[in-house]
């Protein structure tokens, strides 16, 4: 049968003032939020210590701090900190067993339950909420027990180690569906992808060679109506060079060869002068906008800032459906336009002169080689690289229309594999759902709910 305790009934909060003496050495304790448990912050002579007095702890109290408790900064003192000391901001009880076994406290404080007992607890201005003893100390719980405690926390044990062992397995689940989208997309760039769709077709009406000389004919007329500067030429390719054995039909070339690759601009200095902004409706995206497009099917739906009419002009404006690619900050991060937007020149565009599903092979191939890429940036604190870097990589080109084959292979396997993906997230929410009803069941409380936590009792 339960019983309704306040907290008071069964933690007594305790003080053991330590005068620090300049000539010692003393361990610090300190609290990670979110459940992390309680640590050592750092050892320091006592000279260094600002404040000259501090309070010992023992192991095997509960500790909270005052400040973060809300956060979930609570946890028992192990072993090896028993002696330590820490500041009047955090706050150590004895634990009265004969009424709440230690264990299964330690466990109760897991749940959102307790969670929002402290943050309820918690008062005071913006920068100076804390904990307040008269509402803490108030609130009840409803314990078994000591004996049922044992066995109830016993069984969570086993119901939790089971979960943990399910969530291990979805965790290696999920890192073979990322090993098995990177095989897809590595033979999706080297042609064993449509190695059936070959046999089925025969061999192309046009060759990556022909591709090739279509797509510098059209830079070179572009350069004849100086709408584009013109290149310097790249260097061959020889076959020591040459990473693996190519299809039949297909050709390699360099990166910069199968398109337009382009550097965004941000003339203007400082770059976030108030004036490229105020009043702006011209979307403007930077790394972590196409980063943050691997969320949303490498579509980049968001952006953080927009330009005005001052902005736009020192910068450029790229159309909707340009494929942007990373070469500074997030590097190798790629993501297509769904809007016309400008971006800097941390952001190089990629624009096809022959048909949309090159810019989603060469998404692949950036993709499959973003950790060869990343070689290239320089050990500094922001890598970076140079659009002669990325200009200058092999691209292994197929034909037209084997590269729209390449694609609609390559959506389809990603579907799937959105499907699994799908499964095991849906497979984690039933495991977080048993572990929540579990925890009901034990605690009589409900785990999420506000509205649960029981209302100060006066006295």
């Amino acid at each position: 049968m339960f019983k309704n305790y306040k907290i008071s009934d069964f933690l007594t909060r305790v003080r053991f003032p330590v005068h620090i003496d300049d000539e010692l050495s003393y361990r610090l304790v300190t609290i990670r939020m979110r459940h992390q448990g309680v640590c050592l912050r750092t050892t320091k002579p006592g000279i260094d210590i600002g404040t000259k007095t501090m309070y010992r702890v023992k192991a095997g109290q509960f500790i909270l701090s005052g400040i973060d408790a809300r956060n979930g900064a609570f946890g028992i003192i192990p072993e090896e900190l028993g002696g330590a000391v820490v500041t009047n901001d955090f706050w150590y009880f004895d634990i009265d067993e004969s009424i709440i076994d230690k264990a299964y406290f330690l466990y109760l404080t897991s749940t959102s339950f307790f969670d929002n007992l402290c943050r309820l607890a918690s008062d005071g201005t913006t920068n100076r909420v804390r904990l307040q003893a008269n509402k803490f100390y108030s609130y009840e719980v409803s314990l078994p027990p000591i004996d049922e405690q044992r066995v109830v926390l016993e069984q969570l044990l086993q119901a939790n180690g089971k979960l943990n062992a399910l969530q291990t397995e979805l965790n290696q689940q999920d890192e073979l569906l990322k090993k098995l989208q990177q095989a897809i997309l590595q033979d999706a760039i080297q042609g064993k992808l449509t190695a059936r769709w070959r046999e089925q077709h025969g061999p192309a009406t046009e060759t990556g060679t022909q591709l090739l000389a279509c797509i510098q004919a059209a830079k070179a007329e572009l350069v004849k109506q100086k709408k584009l500067k013109k290149e310097k030429p790249l260097p061959p390719i020889t076959n020591a060079e040459k990473p693996f054995e190519l299809p039949d039909g297909w050709v390699w070339c360099r990166l910069g060869e199968a398109g337009i690759l382009d550097r965004g601009k941000s003339k203007h200095r400082p770059r976030n002068d108030e004036r490229l902004f105020k009043n702006g409706s011209v979307p403007f995206i930077q790394t972590g906008d196409v980063a943050q497009s691997k969320k949303t099917g490498f579509l980049i739906k968001s952006y953080s800032t927009t330009y005005n009419e001052f902005g736009l002009a020192q910068s450029r404006l790229w159309p909707s459906g340009t494929l942007c690619i990373t070469i500074a900050a997030n590097i190798a991060e790629t993501g297509f336009l769904t809007f016309d937007a400008c971006f800097p020149d941390s952001v190089v565009g990629f624009t096809p002169l022959n048909d949309q599903a090159t810019s989603s092979f060469v998404r692949y191939f950036i993709d499959v080689s973003k950790s060869y890429i990343e070689r290239y940036a320089p050990a500094t604190a922001q890598k970076n690289i140079n659009l002669g870097i990325l200009g200058e990589l092999y691209f292994p080109l197929p034909p037209l229309t084997e590269q729209q084959a390449i694609v609609e292979a390559v959506e389809q396997a990603m579907e799937k594999l959105g499907q699994l993906r799908d499964e095991l997230t849906h497979q984690r929410t039933q495991a977080g759902e048993l572990l929540k009803a579990l925890l009901h069941r034990a605690f009589q409380v409900e785990e999420a709910n506000e509205v649960d936590v029981a209302t100060p009792v006066e006295g």
